[in-house]
């Protein structure tokens, strides 16, 4: 079956790099081949670079990002634990859900959609509940794109002793995590964000702290695929066989984290943002509106505008689809049919993408009768490239 070639620039999955699709093409290898076992090692180190952290308990699990999340809960939460959870997005909510199906107590903060959490609402609740064992936090809201920060919320966690859950999805190597130096005990991702890869892996990572609360559980990991007491010895040096690993798509992971490497970090979180606030500017000088209106606040791999008024969602992105091969996501929740979300992340981060985008949007949204400030949006956004370059 011949597929259509397209301009990934939704919530993800977004384009890969060429050296990624071509890695999938080799040749299969064994799971417990001893090159296959080398390139396993080699890559734990590679995340441990994109997670900034040196936990021994770092891998990728089978599972796309949602998969990552129930492996972090399933392994460390059990019946009865407080869990206080901010929910400020589809994804908050999803962590309280999760963590509500294994018996503990869930202490939702809730936040306006499109604001972050604020350390005193974390500081209020673990005040009132000193007892809490878990704090989950969303770093990336997709469903918003709301930049969570996490230094005081780490500290303020970090002084009431209890356990830092933090979801990377898209996040991780798009923004900085830092799992060390914010003392996150429990991190997960996904492959199809900032990372680079197509879905279908999520990495996850255990700080010391984390792990012991795991090897001292009262009772058993409630799932047998996402145990990471028998998982961890598969990744480990004693290589216990679990379960047949997804040989191609460790293939990807691995040549997208060599990609991140060569590139480097620090300039992969640069491009990222230079990509993300000139897609920004150029909506806005269109006179489209931000969900997240503080730009601190707003994620630069993700951006979610408000849909004009006259103007029908699924009649621009089908147009976009239809005339340039170019794919945005809609509204989720309460946002459905009220905003686009608009992805820059890994491969498909770029300028030519960015500049794309705004003159397709721009174009459609003429045609519609949308007449606000025409024609100014791929001006500003060069211009802003022109002045941070400069």
């Amino acid at each position: 079956m011949k597929l259509p070639i397209r301009t990934l620039m939704g919530p993800g999955p977004l384009d890969v790099h060429p050296r990624v699709l071509a890695a999938m093409s080799q040749p299969l290898l064994g799971h417990l081949d001893p090159v296959f076992l080398d390139m396993m090692n080699r890559m734990m180190d590679k995340l441990r670079y994109v997670f900034e952290t040196k936990n021994e308990l770092t891998l990728a699990m089978s599972g796309t990002g949602s998969a990552g999340m129930e492996t972090v809960f399933v392994n460390l939460v059990e019946p009865g634990d407080k869990v206080i959870v901010g929910v400020n997005g589809l994804f908050g909510t999803r962590m309280a859900d999760v963590a509500s199906r294994l018996g503990a107590e869930v202490i939702p903060i809730e936040q306006e959609w499109g604001l972050p959490i604020a350390p005193e609402q974390i500081e209020r609740a673990l005040t009132q509940n000193p007892d809490t064992k878990f704090v989950a936090l969303v770093h990336a809201e997709t469903s918003t794109g709301v930049w969570q920060p996490l230094d005081e919320i780490a500290q303020v966690v970090n002084k009431f002793d209890a356990l830092l859950i933090v979801d990377a999805v898209t996040s991780l190597a798009g923004i900085p995590v830092q799992v060390d130096k914010h003392k996150i005990d429990a991190c997960y991702s996904g492959t199809q964000k900032c990372v680079g890869a197509p879905p279908g892996l999520a990495p996850v990572t255990l700080s010391p702290k984390a792990f012991d609360v795991l090897k001292q559980r009262k009772s058993k990991v409630p799932n047998w695929y996402l145990d990471l007491t028998m998982i961890a010895n598969y990744w480990g040096q004693e290589r216990f066989y679990h379960h047949t690993a997804p040989i191609s798509m460790i293939y990807a992971l691995f040549e997208a984290l060599t990609l991140i490497e060569e590139e480097g970090l620090s300039n992969v979180y640069a491009r990222h943002l230079l990509n993300g606030r000139a897609l920004q500017a150029g909506l806005q000088a269109m006179g489209l509106e931000m969900v997240v209106k503080e730009e601190r606040y707003r994620l630069p791999q993700l951006t979610a505008v408000r849909i004009p008024d006259g103007i029908q969602d699924t009649q621009v992105r089908g147009l976009l689809l239809e005339r340039y091969g170019i794919e945005i996501g809609g509204g989720l929740g309460p946002f459905k049919g009220k905003v686009w979300r608009i992805g820059l992340m890994g491969y498909s981060s770029s300028r030519k993408n960015v500049l794309l985008f705004l003159a397709a949007l721009e174009d459609i949204l003429n045609e519609l009768g949308y007449t606000k400030n025409r024609n100014l949006a791929v001006e500003v956004a060069s211009k802003f490239y022109a002045s941070a370059i400069s």
